[in-house]
């Protein structure tokens, strides 16, 4: 099992290596929180990938995340039982009670088929310590965590999206459940932080599905609200197609709109936020602010290139906001 100090050094590499955008966005805190918040991004880099591993089966993916979310259910279980100390060479062994025994990790090994050799085993996976730390130190509430895993989970077996209160749903648990993780780690004065960071995620996670709207409709993921496909006159089969066409930019003027919206509503967080936590906000809102900005200066083609910003200007909005702060 790697030390603590190990386990973070694992975290911040994937960091740097797979975070492309809210990597620039860490550098505005201060080192304690930015190494939470790089086992924060671990965490649900690790839970994305088992979600999204197109070459492997669907119920084998399922399986993944559910010894995944044992495991985690376990080592969080150890770290908040040693009054805040990690203990070095802690493996995930005697899990949760009435857990189904195909996914009972102990010592290494699975205790039937199908073997780890398929499965994987996560009982000394390298995250598994800092994310546990920065869970018990900045007080996480565990069930974020596993609403995030719900979230990945939910892609496994896309359904259609009917309404908006169906898009704001799976919303919260891939973004809205990371922001309520987030204001945790920032430092929070009152409970009205908690709905906005929820919006905040919204927005962000809006942001994400325009942009890759295309890459989602190619292997079968449509989170656009089907009532309002239907009101723009623009099918599914359309998205699939990646048309282009008038009522294509009418939804998209509107999804838009809406996303702005939510945008306005996270610029409140800054009024419930500890002062270390404005930059990151900050920064978090100019990027993906932008990335939204770019969307409609290319008029909405999402489809042809996928829309990203520059790394000077990613830096630009971190330094910004570090300035901004002071």
């Amino acid at each position: 099992m790697p030390s603590l100090i190990e386990s973070y050094e694992y975290c911040h590499e994937l960091t740097q290596r797979t975070a492309h955008n809210f990597r620039f966005s860490f550098l505005t805190l201060p080192p304690d929180k930015r190494r939470a918040m790089d086992a924060l991004y671990a965490f649900n880099r690790i839970t994305d990938d088992l979600g999204d591993e197109e070459d492997v089966a669907i119920e084998l993916r399922r399986t993944r995340l559910a010894a995944w979310r044992e495991s985690l259910r376990f080592v969080l279980k150890i770290r908040a039982g040693h009054d805040g100390q990690w203990v070095p060479g802690t493996n995930v062994t005697g899990l949760a009670d009435g857990m189904n025994p195909t996914l009972r990790i102990h010592h290494g090994e699975q205790s039937s088929s199908p073997g780890t050799d398929v499965i994987g085993t996560f009982s000394d996976h390298p995250a598994h310590a800092a994310i546990a730390d920065t869970v018990a130190q900045y007080k996480i509430p565990h069930e974020y965590l596993f609403d995030v895993i719900d979230g990945v989970e939910m892609d496994l077996y896309p359904s259609e999206v009917a309404t908006f209160d169906d898009l704001q749903r799976y919303c919260y648990h891939v973004a809205g459940a990371v922001g309520l993780c987030c204001i945790h780690i920032w430092g929070f004065r009152d409970d009205k932080a908690i709905p906005l960071a929820t919006d905040c995620g919204l927005a962000l996670q809006l942001t994400n599905i325009l942009r890759d709207i295309g890459e989602d409709a190619d292997v079968g993921r449509i989170y656009l609200p089907r009532e309002e496909l239907d009101r723009f006159g623009y099918s599914p089969d359309d998205l699939r197609n990646h048309v282009m066409n008038d009522q294509f930019l009418s939804l998209m003027r509107f999804q838009t709109e809406r996303a702005k919206s939510f945008y306005a509503r996270a610029e409140q967080l800054f009024d419930y936020l500890e002062p270390a936590g404005k930059p990151i906000l900050r920064a978090m809102i100019d990027i993906y602010g932008g990335l939204l900005r770019e969307i409609e200066r290319r008029n909405f083609d999402v489809y042809s290139k996928r829309v990203s910003l520059p790394k000077w200007k990613k830096l630009w909005y971190a330094t910004r906001a570090m300035i901004f702060s002071r």
